[in-house]
């Protein structure tokens, strides 16, 4: 097992086709960070805001800046419930962003996470960087690096990386392990390039799975070979 982890999902993983929550895969994927968690590794947690707000999909006129704020907005509102969903389940859970937001959130402090996480808290990372032209990629990467991580999980809708779309191909084939510098190289469109060259130059392993796997969080953070393993 792992000592610490960022695990990065996206927030449409946490909906449904008619519903911005679907309860069923939150406690689900709760439950499987509560095990984690019971099991001795520190987990911190970073979400997407997809369920609500695809930046300027709604509208392609849209300034870019404002876009990305209302963003970030939208992974501080998924953070409070799944953050809400761990209280439920008896897990602590504290949600920190790198703004402001009064009383509902705290502002980001590395000392204060690792307290936290050192008394058994999940720590959720929300608002992203604070700014405009960053992913969630991004942050959870540099959180990673802040924290001195041990790996970076990365829970997506699909089961690895293949060398071409396996939506198009039905003959991709799926790469159980590829060097981070060869997702820079290629331009892979797996992680964040900003995520990546980071995550390259601070040397932190990437493992990039299917969320919809049975008790996939569990067996990738045990080191189960699920996924596809980015090394360093």
């Amino acid at each position: 097992m792992y000592k610490r982890i960022i695990l990065k999902i996206s927030g449409e993983a946490l909906s449904n086709e008619t519903e911005n929550f679907d309860d069923k895969i939150v406690k689900r994927l709760v439950n499987q960070i509560k095990d984690i968690v019971e099991n001795g590794t520190q987990v911190c947690l970073v979400i997407g805001g997809g369920n609500f707000w695809r930046g300027r999909s709604a509208d392609s006129k849209m300034d870019r800046t404002k876009a990305d704020q209302i963003g970030m907005l939208a992974t501080v509102m998924n953070a409070i419930y799944v953050a809400d969903a761990f209280r439920q389940e008896g897990v602590g859970a504290v949600v920190q962003t790198p703004i402001i937001i009064g009383t509902i959130t705290e502002q980001f402090s590395k000392e204060r996470a690792m307290e936290h996480l050192s008394n058994g808290k999940v720590v959720i990372f929300a608002g992203g960087l604070g700014h405009p032209f960053f992913s969630t990629d991004t942050i959870t990467a540099l959180r990673g690096a802040e924290l001195d991580a041990d790996a970076l999980f990365f829970a997506k809708n699909i089961d690895g990386v293949y060398d071409s779309d396996p939506a198009v191909n039905e003959n991709a084939k799926k790469i159980e392990e590829i060097a981070c510098h060869d997702i820079i190289k290629n331009n892979l469109k797996v992680i964040d390039m900003a995520a990546a060259n980071l995550c390259y130059e601070q040397k932190i392993p990437v493992v990039i799975f299917g969320l919809n796997e049975e008790n996939s969080i569990m067996r990738a953070v045990k080191g189960e070979k699920i996924g596809t393993i980015v090394t360093v």
